[in-house]
């Protein structure tokens, strides 16, 4: 990886940074103690995303896949806010919430991700 592409990497980390607090803004605004909708919706389509990336293979370079899988897609979705969610929550008395968080992220994300690889395995090589 050359520094060009290392900073390409580490400004999409910015980008994709920036995009989860819009999207998680968008979705939460005016929702107060509420189920963490906007981040479980970051995490899973960030999933789906990035199966997408590694399912086009060899359409995409190594740098740019870092570049967007790490990068990007790696700023986008985050595990310490789930995990702060459900901390959140249990402290708040819906440990029922928490629970539900934890799973659905787990499993929409990993369902996000196969899709995504099938899909993205359906182009064109």
């Amino acid at each position: 990886m050359s520094m060009w592409d290392l900073i390409a990497l580490v400004a999409a980390g910015g980008v994709g940074a920036g995009a989860r607090y819009a999207v998680d803004a968008a979705v939460m605004r005016g929702r107060t103690d509420a189920f963490p909708l906007g981040i479980l919706l970051v995490n899973v389509s960030g999933s789906l995303a990035l199966g997408f990336v590694l399912g086009l293979g060899a359409l995409v370079s190594p740098e740019w896949g870092a570049i967007i899988g790490v990068g990007l897609l790696g700023g986008f979705t985050t595990f310490s806010a789930v995990s702060v969610d459900a901390v959140l929550l249990a402290q708040r008395g819906r440990r029922d919430w928490a629970l539900i968080n934890l799973v659905a992220t787990a499993a929409l994300a990993v369902v996000g991700a196969a899709t995504g690889m099938v899909v993205g395995g359906l182009l064109p090589q």
